[in-house]
């Protein structure tokens, strides 16, 4: 068996246009982690609000969750690469922009946020763009194999991005980790550029985006079970089960850690996905994605309430690892899921729909979590957040039986 994962991994590999496709993923990967971190800690130095932090995430979500519907129907209509290499470019001219700001002394937190809101228009057409390139450029047997691949790489630009960007910050400053955000873009739209997808495989213009073709994407959801339960299911365990939002509270006040002892603790969460990740790539697929989708909810459930319930740090770092694990399992077997059910033709719009149900739950989960925390305690709102996505779990699998009793067809043709 281990043979046989390993033959099919060395399969997907061989795929010139994927081994294309994953260096410019892993480059554009680790330029977006090296920029949240980047913009984090330029917001903090100068304003040193945490309100101020928190409008970051607030001000690249909102052109993500207004242009959703839109640039899934673009994706729909249009070359998908091209879209993707345009929506590439913006990050490497905010960077440029800042880089002469930064040199004529005309940074501001305006101009952050301004850059910021680009970067969120950018990332609402890029995100649909990539992840439908994938199955035109592996056969349908090894799709699941290169989703768990790109998932991986996804995983360890998580772990490498941010620190990269903060070594370089300490080293020289806030301008070389903009110059390396830059270059690692140009990377990316460089490797990304010779990549060729078969003319089968192509979307073409057909008169624009149309109301219609929204329409028809949303229609497509309310009729497919799996689909919209898969993406129910994760929205909402995100929602209740997050507690990073918390992780600064739960460090000093419940685990009595130093500044070093919180760092350990939130890295070890982009550590847990990584290790969940290489290991899915060297393990066979699972046939029964739907079973697997929510197991892996339930393990995120328990995970969460036994790190509330720690106040050791070692135990409570090995912990907030499993979840880390148990969400990236969640993760794949959700892409998996839906990826290999919906048609090509309207592969954009129902990708697009997920990211806003993906970008929305992290969102609102990070207040979910602040709210309960503020009524009644950090404890508290990191265990009835892991105990309400068992809940998420069993409603789901009661409402949903073809979600529970769904089984990836890798061989079969793709839906008309």
């Amino acid at each position: 068996m281990l043979r046989f994962v390993q033959s099919d991994l060395a399969a997907v590999l061989q795929v010139p246009a994927f081994r294309l496709y994953s260096a410019s993923r892993i480059a554009a990967a680790m330029a977006q982690a090296m920029l949240q971190a980047i913009i984090a800690w330029q917001v903090f130095e100068l304003s040193g609000s945490a309100l101020d932090l928190g409008l970051v995430g607030l001000v690249r979500f909102v052109p993500a969750l207004a242009l959703s519907l839109v640039s899934g129907a673009a994706v729909d209509t249009y070359d998908r690469q091209r879209i993707l290499l345009a929506a590439q470019l913006v990050p490497a001219v905010t960077s440029s922009l800042m880089l002469a700001a930064i040199a004529t002394g005309r940074d501001s937190l305006i101009l952050v946020y301004g850059l910021v809101f680009l970067v969120g228009v950018a990332s609402a057409f890029e995100g649909p763009a990539r992840q439908t390139m994938i199955p035109a450029l592996v056969p349908r047997n090894l799709f699941s194999r290169a989703m768990t691949f790109n998932s991986t790489l996804q995983s360890l630009s998580a772990v490498t991005g941010p620190a990269i960007a903060g070594g370089l910050i300490a080293w020289q400053g806030i301008s070389l980790s903009y110059a390396a955000h830059l270059c690692l873009v140009l990377v990316g739209i460089i490797a990304l550029v010779p990549v060729r997808i078969s003319a089968g495989a192509r979307t073409s213009s057909r008169g624009g985006v149309r109301i219609d073709a929204i329409r028809e994407g949303l229609g497509y959801l309310r009729r497919q079970p799996v689909v919209l339960g898969a993406m129910t299911l994760d929205m909402f365990a995100v929602l209740f089960g997050g507690a990073k939002a918390l992780l600064p509270i739960y460090a000093v006040d419940v685990l009595h850690a130093d500044a070093a002892g919180y760092g350990v603790l939130i890295a070890s969460l982009d550590v847990g996905s990584l290790i969940a990740a290489m290991c899915m790539v060297a393990l066979p697929a699972p046939t029964r994605t739907g079973r697997a989708l929510l197991l892996s909810v339930v393990a995120y459930g328990l995970a969460t309430m036994a790190f509330g319930l720690s106040v050791w740090l070692p135990l409570s770092v090995v912990l907030y690892a499993a979840v880390g694990a148990a969400d990236q399992v969640s993760v794949v077997m959700r892409l998996n899921t839906i990826q290999l059910t919906i048609p090509d033709e309207l592969r954009g719009r129902v990708t697009a729909v997920n990211f806003v149900f993906v970008n929305a739950s992290n969102q609102i989960g990070g207040l979910e979590s602040g709210v309960v925390a503020a009524l009644t305690n950090a404890v508290f709102a990191v265990v009835s957040g892991g105990a309400a996505c068992l809940v998420v779990a069993a409603v789901v699998a009661a409402r949903i039986p073809q979600l529970r009793a769904h089984q990836a067809q890798h061989h079969a043709p793709l839906e008309a």
